[in-house]
């Protein structure tokens, strides 16, 4: 029996650390909640999901086309020097993957974003207009 959307629902602590974006066909696009970084993280909407593997192969070609989908977004929009592509799970076991613009200029580079300072939150209406822009963007 397959999962379907019907019984998918995000993780409290990613509902509370990010902002939606909008939905693609197979994932959930959220802004994480962190102005310092463009960070994007794409939540495939099944539930008992933790890994890539248990994804159909459909499913799992999804998960890379927006995943290039959202890299293509971020790499055109905010032009970073490099791109980050993260499955960890270790705090949030939902399968999800962040995709973080870096910049050689930003706090934590070059190390990783994770822990390195306390989340700097967006102001409400910069996080709409960033969420707007990224919208934008992957609807067209």
């Amino acid at each position: 029996m397959e999962i379907g959307y019907q019984d998918f629902v995000l993780h409290p602590q990613l509902a509370q650390d990010t902002h939606w974006v909008t939905d693609l066909a197979l994932c959930r696009v959220l802004l994480m909640n962190e102005a310092r970084y463009p960070w994007l993280i794409l939540v495939p909407r099944r539930a008992g999901i933790r890994e890539i593997h248990e994804l159909t192969g459909a499913e799992r070609q999804q998960l890379w086309a927006e995943s290039d989908q959202v890299s293509q977004a971020l790499m055109a929009l905010f032009q970073p020097y490099k791109l980050n592509i993260a499955a960890l799970g270790n705090m949030v076991a939902q399968l999800h993957l962040h995709h973080i613009a870096r910049f050689q200029t930003d706090a934590a580079w070059p190390a990783p974003v994770w822990g390195k300072f306390p989340p700097e939150p967006y102001a409400p209406e910069a996080a709409t207009a960033r969420c707007e822009s990224l919208r934008a963007y992957l609807q067209r």
